[in-house]
C-alpha cells in the first residue's frame, strides 16, 4: 500500500506491475516469518540462553539477517530476471529496495520477538519466586510442626516423669537441658540460617534428651574442626538428620545406633549413622529429609547430598558463607 501511494516504482523508475509488487512483498514477508519460525527452536536448542540472554537474541537475529538476505536476493531475482528478463543493472534498485524492507520486517519481527520472550521470562520468575515463597512458608510450618513434636515431648515427659519419681539427681540436669532444646527451638524457629556453632550447643542437650531415653542405645561422636564453626546451617537440620536416624533404626543396648558429626575440607558436615533397620517404620513419609533439601535450595547451587551403602546411610549438609 505505501508503495502505491507513495508512487515508489514510479519515482525510481521501476518497469512493473503492482501485483508483481504486492506478490514480492508479501512473498519476502512471509518467508522471513517462516525462515525465523523455523531457525528460532533450531538456534535456542543448540545455544544455553540461561547465561546471556542478550547475546542469544542478537545472535539469532544475526543468522535471521543472512537468511532474511538469502531470501530477499531470490525472490527479486526471480522475479525481475526470470518472470520479467530484466538484465541485473534494472535489478539492483529494486534489489536495495527490497533488502531495505526485508531487513526493516526482519527487525521487527525480532523485536516483537524480544518482546514475548522476556515477557515469558518474567513470568517464570514470578511463578518462580510465588514457588520459592510457598516453599518456605511450608518450610517454616514444617519445621515447627517437626521440631515441636507431640512424640518428642511425649517421650521426655515420660523419662522426666521416671526421673521425679525415682527422686535422682538427674532430673533437675534433665529439666534444663529440655528447657535449653525449647529455648533454641522458640528462638530460632523463624530464622533462615544459624551458626554450626549455635547448633551444636542446642544439639548438646538435645543429644543429652536422647541419651536418657534410650539410656545405651545411642553413641554420638562429634568431630567439628573449629574454624567451621561460624559457617552456617539451616536451624535444626541436625535435630531432623538424627531424628530420622532414630525413627528407621534399632537403638538398643545390645545394637547401640552409631551416629558420627563430623565436618571435612570441602566445608561440609556430614552426618552418618551405622544401619540396623526397623523392620516397620511409623509414619515414615521422609518429610524431615526433604524439608532440609527444600530449604538448602533457597540458597544457592550447594546441595544437600543423602546416601545409603550396604552399612551406613550418610546426610551431607554444606556448610554457607553469609556475606
Amino acid at each position: 500500500m505505501s508503495t502505491l501511494l507513495c508512487e515508489v516504482y514510479k519515482y525510481f523508475n521501476i518497469p512493473i506491475e503492482w501485483y508483481y509488487a504486492a506478490g514480492t512483498i508479501t512473498a519476502i514477508t512471509l518467508l522471513i516469518w517462516e525462515v525465523n519460525r523455523k531457525i528460532e527452536p533450531y538456534f535456542f536448542n543448540k545455544t544455553d540462553d540461561s547465561k546471556n540472554k542478550i547475546k542469544t537474541l542478537c545472535s539469532f537475529f544475526v543468522v535471521s539477517g543472512v537468511a532474511t538476505i538469502i531470501v530477499c536476493c531470490s525472490i527479486v531475482f526471480f522475479v525481475s530476471m526470470v518472470l520479467h528478463n530484466n538484465t541485473i543493472e534494472k535489478t539492483f534498485v529494486p534489489l536495495k529496495l527490497n533488502l531495505i524492507y526485508a531487513l526493516l520486517v526482519n527487525l521487527l519481527f525480532h523485536l516483537v520477538n524480544a518482546v514475548f520472550f522476556y515477557f515469558k521470562e518474567y513470568r517464570s520468575k514470578m511463578l518462580e519466586a510465588e514457588q520459592l515463597k510457598s516453599k518456605t512458608a511450608i518450610a517454616e510450618l514444617q519445621l515447627v510442626k517437626s521440631q515441636i513434636n507431640p512424640h518428642f515431648l511425649f517421650n521426655n515427659l515420660n523419662v522426666l516423669s521416671s526421673l521425679v519419681m525415682q527422686n535422682n539427681a538427674d532430673a533437675n540436669k534433665f529439666i534444663e537441658a529440655f528447657s535449653q532444646v525449647y529455648r533454641y527451638i522458640l528462638n530460632n524457629q523463624y530464622k533462615e540460617l544459624v551458626t554450626v556453632k549455635d547448633e551444636l550447643e542446642f544439639i548438646k542437650p538435645y543429644i543429652y534428651l536422647l541419651e536418657k531415653r534410650f539410656t545405651n542405645g545411642l553413641k554420638f561422636t562429634i568431630d567439628i574442626a573449629p574454624e567451621h564453626t561460624n559457617k552456617f546451617i539451616v536451624p535444626a537440620s541436625l535435630q531432623m538428620v538424627i531424628e530420622n536416624a532414630i525413627k528407621h533404626n534399632i537403638a538398643t543396648r545390645l545394637k547401640p545406633l552409631q551416629i558420627q558429626l563430623q565436618t571435612n575440607i570441602n566445608e561440609e558436615l556430614i552426618v552418618t549413622n551405622n544401619l540396623q533397620l526397623r523392620e516397620v517404620v511409623e509414619n515414615s513419609t521422609s518429610i524431615g529429609l526433604h524439608n532440609i533439601v527444600k530449604r538448602y535450595e533457597l540458597f544457592g547451587k550447594k546441595e544437600v547430598v543423602v546416601q545409603k551403602t550396604s552399612n551406613h546411610f550418610i546426610v551431607t549438609l554444606p556448610l554457607l558463607n553469609v556475606h
